[in-house]
């Protein structure tokens, strides 16, 4: 009876500790993608930074935007992690989400970070949610389509499992390779100064218009009810990777920006 007990606490550790250390975008991603930007931050906006989050890394702080979805104080914010408009239209010409959405979340958190007389509280609010947000902007089905929520509607099967388009782009492809984000920082592509820069051009617009013209590639790429498996990953897996590259790249131009 006892070695049966002790079999169950084992069991129940065991399986507790793969759901909580489980890879996905939400974790994974967004702190390789802090992780990269602390690389190709100033000196200036890193000491700052340093400031307002305790000693905090940017790859800390970087799920905290999904991180207060539990908490319904904060279900204002929850349309600020994507935008819809009709493809290869403008922006500007498009109906606004009422509620704000990803564009008009990052602006905010950047004015907010500006103003010298936000309170040091919202600051760091705003700083932690900034470093959340920039992340999903380069997953390209959070500038998705609206009549399928991004890709959430599309089902599909990944490795013989009932999945969606959203869900294999957000997690499922960088769970399955189960590395670690600093082993995806540590082998990210090795880029010189120059091709950084050519990265770091651009607003905010400029980057959302082209996360959405590979949202429309990522539509493309499969099927409703298709069986997707080791050749989807080979087939678009760097695109996962340069994402979350760029992201970093420009969250830090965009704190360097703030930060001057």
């Amino acid at each position: 009876m006892k070695n049966f007990f002790l079999l169950l606490t084992l069991s129940f550790i065991f399986n507790t500790s793969y759901a909580v250390n489980k890879p996905d975008w939400g974790s994974t991603g967004h702190r390789a993608i802090g992780e990269i930007a602390e690389f190709h931050l100033s000196k200036k906006a890193k000491k700052e930074i340093e400031k307002l989050l305790g000693g905090q890394g940017l790859a800390l702080v970087s799920t905290f935007g999904d991180d207060i979805k539990s908490d319904d104080a904060y279900d204002k914010y929850y349309t600020w992690h994507f935008v819809n408009f009709p493809f290869d239209t403008k922006y500007e010409d498009s109906k606004i989400n009422k509620r704000g959405d990803i564009v008009i979340g990052i602006d905010h958190c950047i004015d907010v970070l500006k103003d010298p007389n936000a309170s040091e509280q919202d600051k760091v609010f705003f700083l932690k949610f900034l470093v959340h947000l920039i992340g999903d902007l380069h997953q390209p089905l959070h500038v998705g389509r609206e009549e399928d929520r991004g890709g959430n509607d599309i089902k599909l099967e990944w490795h013989r499992k009932k999945s969606n388009l959203h869900r294999v782009w957000d997690s499922e492809m960088i769970s399955f390779y189960n590395m670690s984000y600093s082993e995806l920082v540590s082998n990210r592509k090795k880029l010189s100064k120059a091709q950084v820069e050519s990265i770091q051009k651009g607003s905010i617009l400029d980057w959302t218009y082209e996360s959405q013209g590979l949202a429309k590639k990522v539509y493309a790429s499969a099927k409703p009810e298709a069986k997707l498996s080791y050749r989807y990953s080979y087939d678009h897996f760097e695109v996962v990777t340069s994402q979350l590259q760029k992201s970093g790249i420009r969250l830090a131009k965009v704190l360097n920006d703030i930060f001057i």
